[in-house]
């Protein structure tokens, strides 16, 4: 997933657009049900944070090997504030219960979003 939405973004289009930003016109079946569905009911659901949320999907992306959709979600993450020592020792402490290489290749996409990106606002 390559949504480029900031909080700003949401509240001005009345909803996340990072699906219809990313694969709008070639699969707009999946562009709605990430927008419409994911990001605009299940995120903003009660129950849990979204700093919360973010974690458990690192986790989850982490224990499944999905590192392509590593690099949003450690920025969205950041976004919903979680430090980016809470995202090195979390992603620390999933390498131990989800194998060494799927911790590895995490950590290395973690690295490369923290010294790519700009710092998340409450970082710098």
């Amino acid at each position: 997933m390559s949504e480029n939405n900031t909080h700003e973004d949401v509240e001005s289009t009345g909803g996340w657009t990072g699906g219809q930003q990313a694969f709008g016109d070639f699969a707009p079946g999946l562009a709605h049900y990430t927008d419409k569905v994911l990001f605009d009911e299940v995120w903003e659901r009660d129950g849990l944070s979204k700093r919360d949320r973010s974690l458990v999907t690192i986790a989850a992306l982490t224990a499944m090997g999905k590192t392509d959709q590593l690099t949003f979600h450690l920025d969205f993450a950041r976004r919903n504030g979680v430090t980016e020592d809470e995202l090195k020792e979390a992603i620390t402490h999933l390498t131990f219960y989800t194998g060494w290489p799927n911790g590895m290749s995490a950590m290395t996409v973690a690295k490369n979003v923290f010294t790519t990106d700009t710092p998340a606002p409450e970082e710098r």
